[in-house]
């Protein structure tokens, strides 16, 4: 039997949601998507959470039918929810938001009818605006996965073997990162992501177009999954981009290195240092208060003064964005883009990758995952950021 009680951390959840409800007028929120389950909750269950603006939250909780705790109610179906709130006094709210974003069509009707006339509001949104600012416990969750994903990258020259096919490499460091402790999986926001995981790019296949919201492709091993290592054979003279998942706790890290097999362009290594000069540069302009949308014109700006602009974030397609949060899901808010309306908060966590695909060669620079503090970016995934020669 598993308890589900309230504790301090969850109280500090609860109050960032709270305070997006009162902004948003939404009297009563009511959650089912699995991320935003275990952000309120800490753990996955098949269910619903029900947040007033008041008072502790209600779990529905459908499967497994061991949890308990005082918050706990064991449902059949939602149609049950209002019966069970009048048993806690509490009347049916005249705003209600649900998950719009996330749920199927058919169960946001289903759940809409439940509460009658109560105004429909958007609880994904409000759910990616308070989780882009994170707490000390959650920070410390990315801190261990930084460290841990670093410990999994350390290990790629020993797993590289003459001939080895992307995919076969890829296969190699997934086991690598199962070992070290990552739960093999990536939860991201939307439709437009779907990965194993993670990416690895080799060669010219970094400058086949996806039709995902990532900043580089890859043709993937089948149309049904266009991303990513395509099973080509790793050959001399290009290079190797690592960007796999760094899941080990629930939330994630994204860190991205490049390997090269033998000496590569003098054009790509050019490109790698500018994509590092770029983050020297974000490490100490991003502060808290600072528009989102200032971080890309700034990387831009190194960009184009170096002329490889027609390199960055792609060659053939690129991308229209130069970093994300990240955090449960790998694609959180804020979005590093020009057209951003967010203002950077402290203790924000956020993933900056200037890439750059060379033709023939491949593709070239560093990601790194970020908490934003007063004083700049933190770095959570330390690791060498040099392109280092995989046949040396």
């Amino acid at each position: 039997m598993t308890e589900i009680n309230l504790t301090p951390e969850m109280e500090l959840r609860l109050a960032k949601v709270r305070a997006r409800m009162s902004a948003d007028g939404a009297q009563a929120v009511l959650l089912a998507d699995s991320s935003n389950i275990y952000y309120i909750s800490g753990r996955v269950f098949r269910g619903y959470i029900y947040i007033t603006l008041e008072g502790e939250p209600l779990f529905f909780v459908i499967r497994p039918n061991d949890l308990r705790g005082s918050c706990v109610h064991q449902l059949r179906k939602p149609e049950l929810i209002p019966e069970i709130l009048s048993s806690h006094g509490l009347p049916m709210p005249s705003s209600i938001a649900l998950e719009i974003d996330d749920l199927p069509y058919s169960e946001i009707l289903r759940l809409n009818n439940i509460f009658g006339g109560a105004t429909p509001l958007n609880a994904s949104a409000m759910l990616r605006e308070a989780r882009a600012v994170k707490t000390a416990a959650e920070l410390s969750l990315m801190k261990e996965d930084g460290v841990r994903q670093a410990a999994a990258y350390s290990r790629i020259p020993r797993i590289y073997k003459e001939d080895m096919t992307d995919i076969e490499f890829q296969i190699e460091l997934e086991r690598v990162l199962r070992l070290e402790g990552c739960l093999g999986y990536y939860r991201t926001s939307g439709r437009l992501m779907e990965i194993n995981m993670g990416s690895v790019l080799n060669g010219e296949n970094a400058d086949a177009p996806t039709p995902y919201d990532f900043a580089v492709g890859g043709g993937g091993a089948d149309l049904s999954l266009p991303v990513g290592a395509d099973g080509r054979t790793m050959k001399p003279g290009t290079t190797v981009m690592v960007d796999m998942c760094g899941n080990f706790n629930g939330y994630q890290t994204d860190m991205t290195r490049v390997w090269s097999i033998g000496p590569v362009s003098e054009l790509a290594l050019r490109a790698h240092e500018v994509s590092r000069k770029v983050l020297r540069t974000l490490e100490r302009e991003a502060l808290p208060g600072v528009p989102v949308a200032k971080l890309y014109e700034i990387a831009m700006d190194i960009v184009v003064a170096n002329g490889l602009e027609k390199y960055f974030m792609g060659h053939t397609q690129h991308a229209a964005f130069i970093g994300h949060g990240v955090g449960i899901q790998l694609n959180e808010l804020p979005v590093l883009t020009p057209r951003s309306r967010h203002l950077l908060e402290a203790d924000m966590v956020i993933a900056i990758e200037p890439k750059f695909v060379i033709p023939e060669v491949g593709a070239v620079g560093v990601e790194n995952t970020y908490r934003v503090t007063p004083s700049g970016l933190e770095c959570l995934t330390n690791f060498p950021e040099e392109i280092h020669d995989l046949l040396q």
